[in-house]
């Protein structure tokens, strides 16, 4: 508790009294947990003291953010994430031993925390096969199969987003991410926002590094901001310029692909009154006849507010795909829908608009990803408008 004292009020002297709360609402629940359950560690007591140690510890660096080298993450971040979401895990453990029951099984949670790490350094790489602009009106927002109508020639598409620079997305690894994406030889790259964390916040250089390889495809890429890029806006906008990368902030662009004509429309992220800027922004960039219309939407949430049959296909990110959850195992189940109705992963349909919800490409907030592998896929676009092309 003393720990969790200093940290918080080293976050409000020395950085901001936002990242003070933050920090007291994490870290407070972490403790509090490991406090419930340390008298029941008997001889891993010196291993789980050194691990909370770390999870202070970069709690502490993060006052002064600044992406870190290998060893540091190897020794301190990595550890840190394991511990911190292992024991946020463990919370119905705490609550059996805050009655005085001893909490048996208390280790699978750190367990599953181990699990998590190798899935957060992972990526599913898959090909997807998606039918949109076919005609079907769904009633309501649903989860939508991928339907079977198939094009000789669909529009081929590799999204990227919330790569979230960080501890466990570096910079080589986004880059070779990035050079795998120009080798799939797309017809278009699509980046959806959250490009940062508060570790890579401080230099510009950084983010512009990672996206490189895309300058080979200038001309068919382009992006939209997430919530978190505005925290260092003026980084992710010379990232993206140095690289070609054409970001749309609620305007429209128009691409000629070998599988036909496309109009991509960036949204900017808003937090309020969605339903007004999404019917503002439609109105004031007009569907173009004959021409597939893509959006880009970070946030999944406003694809209710969307007026109706303005996005034959909408692509998100921001849910990082649930982050918790059984799709590992086949089955579509995260810990996110638990708690709120938004669509986390996968392919979702309202009217005859289509929407795919990127799982991501890094992940951020819970230290882990558990269950829900990060997504590096190429999206297979079918469509009647391209089926003449």
């Amino acid at each position: 508790m003393g720990a969790w004292l200093v940290v918080v009020g080293a976050g409000w002297a020395l950085r901001s009294r936002a990242y003070a709360i933050y920090r007291g609402v994490t870290l407070g629940l972490q403790v509090l947990i490991s406090c419930a359950l340390v008298p029941y560690f008997g001889r891993l007591f010196p291993a789980v003291a050194v691990l909370q140690a770390l999870v202070f510890l970069s709690a502490l660096a993060l006052i002064r953010p600044g992406l870190r080298g290998l060893a540091y993450r190897t020794l301190v971040s990595v550890p840190a994430s394991f511990f911190a979401a292992g024991t946020l895990l463990a919370w119905p453990w705490a609550i059996v031993a805050a009655f005085g029951v001893t909490p048996h099984g208390a280790w699978l949670p750190y367990f599953f925390a181990a699990v998590g790490i190798v899935q957060s350094f992972t990526t599913r790489e898959e090909v997807i096969d998606v039918t949109v602009a076919d005609g079907q009106n769904v009633t309501g927002l649903k989860r939508h199969a991928h339907g079977e109508l198939r094009v000789a020639r669909p529009l081929k598409i590799v999204q990227i987003t919330d790569p979230h620079l960080g501890p466990f997305m570096s910079v080589k690894r986004l880059h070779r991410i990035c050079e795998r994406a120009v080798e799939r030889a797309p017809d278009l790259v699509v980046l959806t926002g959250d490009f940062l964390t508060m570790e890579s916040h401080s230099r510009a250089d950084l983010l512009a590094s990672a996206l490189e390889p895309l300058r080979a495809l200038e001309g068919r890429t382009f992006a939209c901001l997430g919530n978190h890029d505005y925290e260092a806006l003026d980084n992710v906008q010379h990232a993206l310029a140095t690289n070609g990368v054409r970001l749309l902030v609620d305007e429209a662009a128009e691409v000629r692909t070998p599988a036909g004509d496309v109009q991509v429309l960036g949204l900017d992220f808003v937090w309020r009154n969605r339903p007004e800027h999404l019917a503002r922004v439609t109105r004031t960039n007009p569907r173009r006849p004959g021409a597939l219309r893509l959006l880009l939407l970070h946030d999944p949430s406003a694809f209710r507010h969307l007026p109706d049959g303005e996005g034959d296909l909408v692509l998100s990110g921001h849910t990082h795909g649930g982050q918790v959850g059984f799709v590992s195992l086949g089955l579509p189940w995260t810990f996110m829908r638990a708690f709120v109705s938004a669509p986390d992963h996968g392919l979702w349909a309202r009217g005859v608009d289509r929407l795919y919800v990127h799982r991501g490409t890094g992940h951020y907030g819970f230290p882990l990803r558990l269950g829900v592998p990060s997504e590096e896929s190429v999206l297979h676009v079918h469509a009647r408008t391209l089926s003449s092309a």
